[in-house]
């Protein structure tokens, strides 16, 4: 059988080439055979190969600064000393007599009080029937009528008004007299308004006084100029009277004594009347207040009302911010420092604290030394403060200068109290760095690589969780790393 030539040598060289891919591919297998017996791990192998790593301890630098603390609250602007708003009575000559005297009409308000109004002395600050309900300065509140004859600290209270507004009551004797009357029917005039004068029953009853005393001296008159009969004998005859004539004499006698004594006692009734009869100022026509100018802020009637019980609420024209702050930051404040006061369209005012409520809930403004510096912060739990040291206390802060406050009547606003700075640059470190010894001394934990060192300092002012440091023992430097966790 014939080949073609080049056939045998064709066969030769494909029978390598087969040779050669046997041969690689076991060598392929092999290599991965290795590698993957290179990565295979036992079940411990990979348990341990997924342990974390010793844990350190957590640390920060220590760092020289400036240190400021403050309290920072949220209160409320208001307006100082608000106290309610009545009349001590009725407004004119009574409930049953109108402002002229005719009887039957109802008391009504006839212009209401208009909240936000500022009130100055001398000012009405509303009208009932027609007549005045006027405002003056005075601590005794006013409690009834004042009139001719009427004495007291309200009438001491009433002249004094009377002649700051400039209408001369005379002496200010707190005795209500006719210089009194007079400048209180002008003090009225100047407003537009009569002052209340004697209603008609009065007149009446005046009148029927007036006449009581005259028929007592009539009959005292009468009395006298009836002689008894057989007083006196005809002729000038010195002769004893008879006992007859004895008896009427002393009958003349006792008629002409009870005679005078009547006319005494009517006379004595006429006065009395008369001390207290003119110009008066009726128990709902004057409201006394503390301190003027003042801020009417609520009303409670309304045209057409009976102004019975409250009418509003009266405040000082001063503004006051009430803000709530946990115990532990509120024995921090002291009286007189200073407060920045923000709302939150970012209007800001400047404040003073005025009072700091105690722990029984009660008001201190005995005007602490406002120098006096922050307590110091020792990381040790303050059980001076009682067992809740985290209740809100209450803080009062004067605004004298209320500028864009003083139209933000119960708006809400950030309260800034600055207690303390430090003296300069000084040492500082977090709060968590503190730790407290078993002697009670205050120490840090200053870590060199995988040692830590205690360090003892005295602690300073502390803000915002960051406190002053000194070493107390040892060294403590800028830039070294304090223990704040494990």
């Amino acid at each position: 059988m014939s080949h073609p030539e080049g056939a045998g040598t064709s066969r030769i060289g494909s029978g390598r080439r087969r040779l050669g891919v046997v041969v690689g591919a076991v060598v392929l297998v092999g290599a991965g055979g290795w590698f993957a017996g290179t990565q295979v791990q036992s079940p411990a192998d990979a348990a341990a190969a997924h342990q974390a790593p010793k844990a350190g301890p957590v640390t920060v630098a220590v760092v020289r600064q400036s240190l400021t603390a403050s309290v920072v609250a949220t209160g409320s602007v208001e307006f100082a000393s608000p106290r309610p708003l009545s009349l001590a009575g009725p407004v004119g000559s009574g409930a049953s007599s109108g402002a002229d005297g005719s009887e039957g009409a109802e008391q009504r308000v006839t212009k209401a009080p208009v909240a936000g109004t500022k009130i100055k002395e001398g000012d009405v600050l509303m009208t009932v029937n027609g007549r005045p309900v006027f405002a003056l300065g005075g601590s005794v509140p006013m409690y009834r009528a004042m009139g001719p004859g009427s004495s007291g600290d309200d009438v001491t209270q009433l002249q004094k008004a009377l002649q700051r507004l400039g209408f001369d009551p005379g002496s200010i004797s707190g005795t209500y007299g006719q210089g009194t009357a007079s400048a209180v029917a002008a003090w009225y005039k100047s407003k537009g308004y009569d002052a209340q004068e004697p209603s008609t029953s009065d007149q009446q009853q005046l009148g029927s006084l007036e006449q009581a005393v005259s028929a007592a001296q009539e009959a005292l008159l009468t009395t006298d100029s009836a002689s008894p009969a057989g007083s006196s004998s005809e002729g000038g005859s010195s002769a004893s009277p008879s006992p007859q004539s004895s008896t009427d004499q002393q009958v003349h006698e006792i008629q002409v004594k009870s005679a005078q004594k009547a006319l005494d006692l009517a006379n004595d009734a006429l006065s009395s009347f008369k001390a207290s009869y003119g110009t008066k100022v009726p128990a709902g026509e004057v409201v006394f207040l503390p301190k003027l100018p003042a801020r009417l802020d609520k009303v409670s009637v309304k045209t057409g009302d009976t102004p019975s019980g409250q009418i509003g609420t009266v405040t000082s024209s001063d503004v006051v911010v009430q803000a709530a702050v946990p115990g532990t930051d509120a024995q921090l404040l002291r009286h007189g420092m200073t407060a920045r006061l923000t709302t939150a369209d970012g209007k800001s005012a400047t404040g003073t604290v005025d009072v700091v409520a105690d722990g029984s809930g009660s008001d201190s403004s005995s005007g602490a030394d406002s120098s006096a510096t922050a307590p110091a912060a020792t990381g040790e739990t303050d059980s001076a403060a009682g067992s809740d040291s985290t209740a809100a206390v209450q803080v009062r802060i004067t605004v004298p200068e209320p500028g864009p406050l003083a139209g933000e009547a119960e708006a809400a606003v950030k309260v800034t109290i600055k207690v303390g700075a430090s003296d300069g640059k000084v040492l500082t470190v977090p709060m968590a760095a503190i730790h407290t010894s078993s002697d009670g001394r205050a120490r840090v934990q200053v870590a060199h690589g995988d040692t830590v060192t205690d360090v003892h300092v005295t602690v300073g002012l502390s803000a915002a969780g960051i406190v002053e440091v000194k070493p107390a023992g040892g060294t403590l430097k800028a830039g070294e790393r304090v223990v704040v966790g494990e």
